[in-house]
């Protein structure tokens, strides 16, 4: 049986998430593997990097500024933090060579951005015949230093492989010297398998059920795990355009923020639900996408068929930005400066012509990568296990 450990960590939801669904997808597949999940924060708190700095731990600095909202100079911010990772890469790399002396596997692959360069480096001085495999969570990297890196001389077949989802991150990857044969292209980003298993149910019933008009578009709001304010000014400028909508809000682990939304008085037709594990639900009985341009909510609603409506701008987290650009390169979804105009921004996509032209190209978009990549993982070991 191989073994396999898979390298995550809590900074946002969408690496647990997506080393979690492959780790679903493995075990439906019944490949014979032994898959061990890492958290990557806890194998580095003994370190204390960035609380001696920060008092935090480093994903709980990410996830304190998404709840905040405090994105605003993102780009400087993670400059810094790439300069804190580069000075104490050397103590990194000696606390993880302890870890991997601990047991052996047979590929280590990393759903983490920003020390990818730690984990090969350590991997290599203890195991230097193990692959290592980083699978991008987001649509394309923002470099230097976050996902790929360049790859060492003589590594060889050694080197670091890396599982893209748009030729965008593949182009990235060839022009930082990656060799083709260490780089692998899905269909696009890791979704949990509920997203593919069919929902049977009636849907204008359903509405019903949540006290919504059957008949009305319905706009699934959605900002993440912890929510964001906007959606209170989001729904107070629907509420007051005179557009015949209806919204489901997703308001995550933010009580205040479901609070406010259920005790402000509104026109329109309105769910609100806290955090929940039933997201294909909610967007099934949705017509379109309204929330931050993440690479997973995106790729959700994309899957789920809804045209999304995105902001892009100076709060925008920098390895989002391009997810928004590649809303409009796809033509599914409208990207606005500020969600001030969400009102026309929502008139403009519900036009019958737009919806349908961005409705079809939803449609168009297959995403099979969670079932891709364990194939993608079987092919690396076959290769490496050839060449030893």
């Amino acid at each position: 049986m191989k073994k396999i450990d898979l390298v995550f960590f809590d900074a946002g939801g969408g690496h647990r998430a997506a080393a979690t669904a492959l780790t679903q997808v493995i075990s439906q597949q019944q490949r014979p593997w032994d898959v061990r999940m890492i958290n990557l924060q806890e194998l580095l708190d003994p370190l204390d990097i960035f609380r001696k700095f920060t008092g935090l731990r480093l994903q709980d600095v990410y996830n304190l500024m998404l709840r905040k909202g405090w994105t605003l100079g993102s780009p400087q911010l993670t400059r810094v933090m790439h300069v804190i990772i580069a000075t104490y890469h050397r103590p990194v790399v000696r606390h993880l060579e302890k870890f991997w002396r601990t047991g052996e596997r047979d590929l280590v692959v990393s759903v983490v951005p920003n020390f990818n360069r730690a984990l090969f480096d350590s991997l290599r001085r203890v195991e230097p015949r193990t692959p290592f495999a980083t699978i991008l969570t987001d649509l394309a990297d923002y470099p230097p230093h976050f996902w790929m890196e360049r790859p060492p001389p003589g590594a060889g077949v050694r080197s670091q492989h890396l599982i893209c989802g748009t030729e965008r991150a593949v182009g990235q990857a060839r022009e930082m010297g990656h060799d083709t044969t260490h780089i692998f292209r899905t269909s696009g980003m890791i979704l949990s398998p509920k997203f593919y298993e069919p929902l049977v149910h009636d849907r204008a019933a359903e509405r019903r059920k949540l006290g919504l008009d059957p008949d009305l578009p319905t706009g699934l709001v959605l900002f993440g795990g912890h929510g964001s304010r906007v959606m209170l000014d989001l729904a107070r400028r629907l509420d007051t355009s005179g557009l015949k909508v209806q919204l489901i809000l997703i308001c995550g682990r933010s009580e205040l923020l479901a609070t406010g939304l259920c005790s402000m008085p509104h026109r329109i037709p309105m769910y609100v639900e806290g955090f929940t594990k039933e997201i294909p639900y909610y967007m099934s009985l949705a017509d379109f996408f309204i929330g931050k341009p993440g690479p997973g909510s995106i790729s959700e609603a994309l899957a789920m068929k809804l045209p999304v409506l995105v902001e892009r701008n100076n709060w925008t987290l920098p390895q989002e930005r391009y997810n928004a650009d590649w809303v409009t390169e796809k033509q599914v979804g409208i990207v606005l400066g500020s969600f001030r105009y969400v009102v026309q921004a929502v008139a403009e996509l519900l036009s019958p012509e737009n919806f349908r032209r961005f409705r079809a190209s939803a449609e168009a978009l297959q995403n099979r990568a969670v079932f891709e990549i364990p194939d993608i993982l079987e092919k690396i070991l076959e290769t490496c296990e050839k060449s030893s």
